[in-house]
């Protein structure tokens, strides 16, 4: 089968919306076994400032939530939330969003 990658930009929520985002990927995917990985990066600084790399522009919790729900019922073989540096994670923001990412994750 092909394993190539496809890529969904931030910028895309605001075109085709969580549900469309949802679609792209159940397109891409099909039946296939669903390994997911986080990166804490993918939230905007707002929403998970203690990362190595923060990057502004990036998803609401709420947002990436909605996809990931959006899942629900697939089969998924793993996944992982990766990135978070509590160092600084000053309010523990961070460290809430990528907790509440893997009881999501469970959740599917």
């Amino acid at each position: 089968g092909n394993l190539g990658f496809t890529i969904i930009r931030c910028d895309d929520i605001e075109t085709d919306g969580i549900t469309g985002i949802v679609e792209r990927i159940k397109r891409r995917i099909g039946d296939m076994p669903l390994y997911i990985s986080i990166d804490i990066d993918v939230l905007d600084p707002a929403f998970a400032p203690a990362t190595g790399t923060p990057e502004c522009g990036g998803f609401s919790t709420r947002e990436l939530f909605g996809i990931l729900r959006g899942l629900a019922g697939h089969p998924i073989v793993g996944c992982d939330v990766v990135e978070v540096s509590p160092a600084y994670d000053h309010a523990e923001i961070t460290s809430l969003a990528a907790a509440t990412l893997v009881y999501e994750l469970t959740c599917l």
